[in-house]
């Protein structure tokens, strides 16, 4: 009896054996939820691996979107620089513009002479001879310009046109040596001869007698003598008076109202009755061609 209760069981019989509990508990837990108990107990005790095994993607997970933010906020804080150096750009080229609305709206309103026809022209060329005081503007004979036109801007008057080409022209400044601009005084209504020497800041008054009423300070217009510059245009303020008797004449220095060493805009003007105004363009041309 011994030995048949001690025979192993075949490897059939323990898997049949294995089967039929199966089935058994599988109808125990459906019919009597009998096995509930022992699956909370086996979730409570899984529970700490499951968490254990979900923190490796949960740390990768966290780096990933690191990585990520911190690569977007990258990304958008050189979109914003990019943006923000374009519209500084915007707003530099704006309040040029707006500087140079302001001087165009100074330089139309500077005309005193409500009956000469005037018209803006820009610097675009500044004479590099050191001995010579003048500019290129671009304005020529398509527009009207003739030779010894005056030339001003919102300061007060700046030379006269020494060349004309088709479409640009050369303006000789009044502090260029070989220019002499005859002027009067406001106050006194003295007439003297201002006289460039070369310098932006000064010139020279010609042939004042010691006697003279001039004072520092005293502001120079034009006169029409001559027949170039209209009068009454600012011209030059006195800013030094020498009375040596072992010169012939005073010493007089002045310095010109418009600012030769930056001029960027002009005004031409024409008479408005004159035979040189804008509306002969084309019998300029014709005339150019024969």
């Amino acid at each position: 009896m011994n030995q048949l209760f001690n025979q192993p069981i075949s490897l059939k019989g323990r898997l049949t054996l294995a089967l039929v509990l199966a089935f058994l508990l599988l109808i125990l837990d459906l019919r009597m939820g009998a096995m509930q108990q022992v699956r909370m107990v086996l979730n409570s005790a899984v529970s700490p691996v499951q968490y254990l095994a979900a923190v490796p993607e949960q740390l990768l997970q966290g780096v990933y979107e690191s990585v990520r933010t911190r690569r977007s906020l990258s990304s958008e804080n050189a979109q914003l620089k990019r943006e923000m150096l374009e519209l500084q750009g915007v707003v530099q080229r704006f309040d040029f513009l707006v500087t140079e609305n302001q001087r165009l709206r100074s330089l139309l309103s500077s005309e005193s002479d409500l009956d000469t026809t005037r018209m803006v022209a820009e610097v675009i060329a500044v004479d590099s001879d050191p001995f010579s005081q003048q500019v290129v503007i671009n304005k020529g004979l398509l527009h009207g310009v003739y030779l010894g036109q005056p030339v001003i801007d919102d300061q007060g008057i700046v030379g006269q046109i020494s060349s004309v080409g088709v479409s640009t022209s050369r303006v000789i400044l009044i502090s260029d040596p070989s220019h002499g601009l005859p002027t009067r005084s406001r106050i006194s209504g003295i007439r003297v001869v201002a006289q460039g020497v070369g310098e932006t800041e000064r010139l020279e008054l010609m042939h004042v007698p010691h006697s003279t009423d001039l004072e520092e300070g005293e502001l120079l217009f034009s006169s029409s003598l001559g027949g170039v510059f209209p009068e009454g245009y600012p011209v030059a303020e006195i800013t030094r008076i020498r009375r040596d008797e072992s010169f012939p004449f005073a010493q007089v220095d002045a310095r010109p109202v418009a600012q030769l060493d930056r001029i960027r805009m002009v005004l031409l003007l024409w008479p408005a009755d004159g035979e040189h105004a804008p509306s002969a363009i084309p019998e300029l041309l014709e005339e150019a061609g024969q």
